[in-house]
């Protein structure tokens, strides 16, 4: 291999191993929109509990059913679901679509970029 295309492919494996991944949305706008579509049931930030729903901190890459302090329903539980980016995308468009027999009580968002402002809200609160 010539040294240049050696020194790209390192440039490129540099890049794709130490850059910050790249989060669609705006963190701001899904903030609000978390307090205005969310808030109702949901918690969220440092030192919060469960409340009517389950708290979100961490719940990109979280197991579906698996914050200690709630009770999900068994449909919840048992659905097996992992809650990426996708599968979240999925579940805030149609909850009962995804989860039939969840207990969440929401009609569904359609709009992609709220969507993708609210999980970058979301991502903002990992678990500690």
């Amino acid at each position: 291999m010539k040294p240049i295309a050696v020194s790209i492919l390192a440039l490129l494996l540099h890049s794709m191993l130490f850059s910050a991944p790249v989060v669609a949305g705006d963190a701001e706008a899904g903030a609000k929109l978390f307090k205005r579509l969310c808030s109702g049931c949901h918690n969220i930030g440092p030192s919060v509990r469960s409340s009517f729903g389950p708290e979100l901190n961490g719940i990109i890459d979280r197991p579906a059913g698996s914050a200690q302090d709630y009770q999900y329903s068994t449909a919840m539980k048992s659905s097996g679901i992992v809650w990426t980016r996708d599968k979240l995308t999925q579940y805030l468009q149609d909850p009962k679509g995804v989860v039939p027999g969840t207990r969440m009580i929401f009609w569904g968002l359609s709009d992609e970029e709220k969507i993708d402002n609210l999980l970058a809200y979301l991502q903002i609160f990992t678990n500690p």
